[in-house]
């Protein structure tokens, strides 16, 4: 690159790029995934502060552990599901194939919804069962560590209806490929979030 290239360049344009050798431009992390990343490291700490909390209450002698809900099971085997979908449609998008890279973003965000309609339905098993938040921290903790979880689901799921409309009309195939991305990773980091707080609610 040239010295007035270098001097009249627009380095907003070139955000998570650096020089190469021979002065051309290397992306070395793009801005979303950088964000993504800082994102997931919020959520990491703002799980483990809950995780801590709950292991720490579950000490105390009025916690009384809770029956499990079969339905756990069943669930977590869907979201496993989802986020092999969100996996072919990240390995699609890299092949250009545009109608399998739908289809499978599609059977996440369904499979998604079908998880956290089943985690209403273990809410409900508890509550007839006789568990209730107000009788019992370990169903206090139960709804709010199981509710946190699906709002973030839900967050990311309002991020795959935003990115769909964007690749009806977006023509940039590097753009596609980088949100259908971040939005697996996404994806595989809560199945990752979502097995420790299954064991843990299991074990206590």
């Amino acid at each position: 690159m040239s010295f007035f290239s270098k001097i009249t360049a627009k380095s907003w344009e070139h955000a998570g790029e650096t020089e190469g050798v021979h002065g051309e431009y290397v992306v070395v992390r793009s801005a979303g995934q950088m964000g993504l990343w800082m994102f997931l490291a919020v959520i990491s700490s703002f799980f483990m502060l809950f995780i801590i909390s709950y292991y720490t209450r579950s000490q105390f002698p009025d916690w009384e552990k809770l029956a499990d809900p079969g339905i756990l099971w069943t669930n977590t085997a869907v979201l496993v599901l989802a986020s092999i979908a969100l996996q072919i449609a990240s390995n699609a998008a890299r092949r250009s194939a545009a109608v399998r890279m739908r289809n499978a973003l599609i059977a996440g965000g369904l499979l998604t919804l079908v998880f956290v309609a089943g985690q209403l339905l273990a809410w409900d098993q508890l509550a007839t069962a006789g568990f209730y938040a107000a009788d019992n921290p370990a169903t206090a903790f139960f709804y709010l560590l199981t509710g946190l979880h699906a709002l973030h689901l839900l967050g990311g799921l309002w991020f795959m209806i935003v990115l769909g409309f964007r690749l009806n009309r977006d023509t940039q195939k590097e753009k596609a490929l980088q949100a259908v991305t971040l939005c697996t990773t996404y994806w595989h980091y809560l199945l990752l979030v979502w097995l420790i707080l299954f064991f843990l609610l299991l074990r206590t």
